[in-house]
């Protein structure tokens, strides 16, 4: 049970004025002002006593089809639509007070935000990180360098995002990248009575799109990049950067850390409002205020250099993931690190020098991320990746592939998602690696046959077109792919299973089925003799 701060309904309802909001509130019998409101929730399942219920239109149903349910439960107030009101009317009379709104699920946050605490000096201080592909990563990445300039000084750090929502060392299970406003702003005063002073959280185009984020206030946010992908939501690439660049808005982000290596962060950062701070990590000119030089090889990963431009400071650190890729991921994490440092209000927090002695010293960047360039064995190198579009594709192959031996790949696509990249993968796949397995990822409620065929059109067109001689073969289920991918793989040759990553089960028609690659791979690596690192599965 949280203990929460709450609100009245007449607080609530001056604050969603004051933030831009024309609610309208019926009365009961009692006034507002004596309608105390101490949590708040979205799911009917998840109301408690005293919660305000927030009904929304859902994929399948109005939230308000089941007030009574939710008053049943001890709702003391809803925040609805007009179509909600005349439902919430219809089933309970007036037996609480509602609010109606017009943009309801935007309005949840503030609301939340009320009843929770949640202001823009309010801890935990917000590092969010958007982008296609590496947020994952960067957040991982931003948690363990604020863990070590926090832990010292007895404060805990956070974690949102696709694979877990942690406090401190308090894991939590996540089903989405970004959860519902409500539930954010519930985790945030969870997050204060922990004691967590700083938090790394994922936001996606989705949640951004879909007012998840509302209410909440970045200290920094950092961009990593712009690809295809998610075509399925918002229909275009344009509309698919707008979605994006709502999350560097004065309104929302203090600092924004945009990195400049496509054209898609050049316009990122020149759209940008408020205090915007450029990175530039592939060597090329960017008149960035940030840039990464002197990239050398250190283990499977890399040592590089931060070069402040408008200071001429020089930070050596580095990372133990490879690829160039995870050098942008840790030199975004730091350089948002360190902008905090120089322009939060919460400076006491990350003294600078703190923030350097740990990129230095510390190595906080040697971290593994699970399902993220995840090493399973090394002879053969055996790696799970959640590559899962074009751009990521082509990055993860390109960090893993050797001098010698061959590259095999194991591929799938998402079912009921952009069909349009699936040609593309099938075509990248078979340019870069030796030997393609396209197999079955999450088919969701698509015929896995009908997927595979559009990953194999797109690598035969290629392998024809090109002249290649890659080997390209067909298996499902996956569990089959993988091991016949262990089977054709001899020790200096490379396993790459890319596409699902951390995740451990496949949606199937509706059916949850289980299956984690790095099991998987483990299982077939060891059955065949091989050797795999400990905690590789």
């Amino acid at each position: 049970m949280v203990n929460r701060t709450g609100a009245s309904v007449g607080t609530l309802t001056e604050q969603l004025i004051a933030a831009g909001y024309h609610p309208i509130v019926t009365p009961v019998a009692q006034s507002a002002d004596q309608v105390r409101l101490t949590g708040a929730a979205m799911s009917p399942q998840s109301v408690e006593p005293g919660d305000l219920f927030v009904a929304v239109t859902g994929a399948r149903a109005h939230g308000a089809d089941f007030i009574s349910e939710v008053i049943d439960r001890g709702a003391a107030a809803v925040l609805t639509d007009p179509a909600g009101v005349v439902k919430v009317r219809q089933a309970a009379g007036y037996r609480v007070p509602v609010i109606e709104v017009a943009g309801v699920r935007d309005a949840a946050g503030p609301a939340a935000a009320a009843i929770y605490g949640t202001t823009a000096t309010s801890d935990p201080a917000l590092f969010g990180v958007t982008g296609t592909n590496g947020k994952t990563t960067t957040t991982y990445f931003l948690r363990s360098l604020l863990r070590a300039v926090l832990t010292p000084q007895g404060r805990k750090t956070g974690l949102i995002g696709t694979i877990e929502i942690a406090a401190g060392e308090e894991r939590i299970a996540s089903e989405m990248t970004t959860p519902e406003a409500v539930a954010l702003h519930k985790l945030m005063h969870s997050f204060r009575e922990r004691n967590v002073a700083a938090a790394a959280m994922e936001v996606s185009s989705h949640a951004i799109s879909y007012q998840r984020i509302s209410g909440l206030y970045y200290d920094v946010a950092g961009f990593t990049n712009l690809t295809q992908d998610h075509l399925d939501l918002h229909g275009t690439m344009e509309a698919y950067f707008a979605a994006k660049a709502e999350l560097f808005r004065r309104a929302r982000t203090r600092t924004s850390v945009i990195t400049v290596d496509d054209a898609a962060g050049h316009r990122m950062a020149a759209e940008a409002t408020g205090h915007v701070v450029t990175l530039a990590t592939t060597g090329q000119p960017a008149q960035a205020h940030w840039e990464v030089t002197d990239v050398a090889p250190a283990g499977l990963g890399s040592a590089f250099t931060l070069v402040c431009r408008r200071t001429g400071e020089r930070i050596r650190t580095s990372t133990a993931l490879p690829g160039a890729f995870n050098v942008s991921n840790a030199a975004l994490a730091a350089v948002m690190v360190l902008e905090a440092a120089t322009s939060s209000e919460r400076t006491q927090d990350f003294q600078r020098e703190d923030v350097v002695e740990a990129l230095q010293t510390a190595q906080p960047f040697h971290i593994q991320v699970p399902g993220r360039m995840q090493v399973i064995a090394e002879q053969p190198a055996a790696i799970v990746d959640f590559a899962h579009n074009p751009d990521a594709m082509i990055r993860a192959l390109e960090a893993v592939r050797r001098p010698t031996g061959r590259l095999i790949m194991v591929i799938g696509a998402a079912g009921e998602r952009d069909v349009t990249k699936r040609p593309t993968m099938g075509a990248i796949a078979v340019r870069m690696a030796d030997h393609v397995i396209i197999s079955d990822d999450d088919p969701h409620g698509e015929d896995p046959a009908e997927i595979r065929a559009g990953l194999l059109h797109g690598a035969r067109d290629a392998i024809a077109t090109g002249g290649l001689t890659t080997h390209l073969e067909e298996i499902h289920p996956r569990e089959e792919a993988i091991r016949a991918a262990v089977a054709a793989a001899g020790p200096q040759d490379t396993i790459l299973l890319a596409g699902r990553g951390h995740e451990v089960h496949q949606d199937v028609a509706g059916t949850r089925v289980e299956i984690d690659d790095r099991e998987e791979l483990t299982r077939a690596l060891q059955a065949r003799g091989y050797s795999t690192l400990d905690g590789g599965a």
